[in-house]
């Protein structure tokens, strides 16, 4: 009799072993679930809304609205919404981010030519007409001085613009001459020094270190690498033997 008591108390922990267990499961995935969806907020549409009230709009469901760009638009007013990102209809969570485009309206400027001019006077033309500036890129160009413009985006007289930007491609002249670094391992630095210095280059640095075996006063390690191409402001760096 105490040997099926006991076997039935063992059952009845299990039991209730096994429920506690079903339970907490349960629980954490209904958690889980509350925390992965939480409250969302379906998001309505922006499309032709001033952008003072879209913002309103989006604060009131606990979103963020976030200005990416602004464009030319014959079909939305000024200062209102041309497009928006995630779309109308999309389920969002609060404190999330609505990205959106804003109207200038219809377009009325034309680029100018500003090929040939220099990159400050570029920019001052170009926001003086009303245009914003965008990428400027650079790259060696031996025909023009540096530091000019050498080619526009969009191309002057361009009349059907969609954004303000006008993006530079500006000359940086001649390409300057490169050569091949020696290797300088071993050698004495006061002469590396001197030779360096008698062929244009004057950024050098030496610092020193411990090199069994290594003569002091020697060069142990060099920066740029044997082989590395360098220019006249190359910076060479030396670790030279105590």
């Amino acid at each position: 009799m105490k040997v099926h008591d006991t076997v039935r108390k063992v059952f009845r922990l299990i039991f209730l072993a096994a429920v506690l267990m079903t339970v907490a499961v349960v629980s954490a995935i209904t958690t889980i679930k509350l925390t992965v969806h939480g409250r969302q907020e379906t998001l309505p549409s922006l499309i032709n809304m001033p952008v003072e009230q879209a913002r309103n709009t989006v604060r009131a469901l606990g979103l963020d609205l976030v200005v990416e760009d602004r464009l030319y638009s014959d079909k939305v007013a000024a200062d209102s919404i041309v497009s928006q990102m995630p779309a109308p209809g999309t389920s969002i969570k609060p404190r999330q981010d609505v990205h959106v485009l804003l109207s200038l309206g219809p377009q009325k400027v034309s680029v100018p030519d500003l090929i040939g001019r220099s990159l400050r006077a570029a920019r001052i033309t170009a926001v003086q007409r009303g245009l914003t500036i965008g990428d400027v890129a650079s790259l060696y160009w031996p025909q023009d001085q540096p530091y000019h413009v050498v080619a526009q985006d969009p191309p002057p007289a361009t009349t059907d613009l969609q954004s303000p930007a006008v993006n530079f491609l500006v000359s940086l002249g001649q390409t300057p001459v490169a050569y091949l670094c020696p290797d300088f391992q071993g050698k004495p630095v006061g002469l590396v020094r001197s030779e360096l210095q008698q062929a244009g280059f004057q950024n050098i640095k030496v610092s020193q270190a411990q090199e069994p075996g290594a003569v002091q006063g020697n060069i142990i390690q060099q920066l740029p690498l044997p082989g590395s191409k360098v220019t006249p402001d190359t910076v060479f760096e030396f670790q030279v033997a105590q």
